[in-house]
């Protein structure tokens, strides 16, 4: 199960970044190819979503106690999809008013405010994606430490079980000790 939620993550991961790609591309392309590259991210952005579907699908067939850290994924895949969402309507948005603009005879100051625009919001991406592995592995990290401290309790309450039974089997022969100097004192 995990190894097809795996190739949907990095088939997502690959997605996203291809679409990223494209939506910082469309500001500085001519506008016949601003069309197609426009009609191709709004392509990419829902097979992208399919792909959300299928690992939310895989997330609901994992057992329960280990449902946690996927569902903790998906929550963040969810919010970079939305993110991408945004800055594909703003590039396309950015895209309709530089076809205002040139239809209006408007210069080329626009496009300039634009493009840092755009330039700065993939940048704000790139900061997102690296605080989300960041919290990845820490994730990860915190998960295998969990793991470790189940398993010393394990160990723990298998001592304290033998223990036990030990303190039982040692009451139970004081009990026959005790009989037996009973016994011994009678006669």
């Amino acid at each position: 199960m995990s190894s097809d939620f795996e190739g949907y993550e990095q088939d997502f991961a690959v997605l996203t970044a291809e679409i990223t790609s494209k939506i910082s591309r469309v500001p500085r392309l001519p506008p016949d190819e601003k069309k197609q590259m426009v009609a191709n991210v709004e392509k990419q952005l829902e097979e992208a979503k399919e792909l959300l579907e299928q690992m939310d699908l895989e997330v609901r067939e994992i057992p329960p106690q280990s449902r946690g850290m996927y569902s903790n994924r998906m929550r963040s895949y969810k919010q970079e999809m939305g993110k991408l969402e945004t800055d594909f309507k703003r590039s396309r948005i950015a895209y309709s008013d530089e076809v205002r603009n040139e239809l209006l005879g408007d210069d080329g100051n626009s496009s300039e405010n634009q493009r840092a625009h755009l330039l700065d919001n993939t940048e704000r991406l790139e900061r997102s994606s690296r605080r989300l592995e960041a919290g990845y592995q820490i994730a990860v990290e915190t998960e295998q430490i969990g793991q470790e401290m189940l398993e010393n309790l394990s160990h723990d309450r298998e001592k304290i079980q033998r223990a036990r039974e030990r303190l039982r089997e040692t009451d139970a022969d004081l009990g026959k000790s005790s009989r037996i100097l009973t016994g011994m004192l009678r006669r």
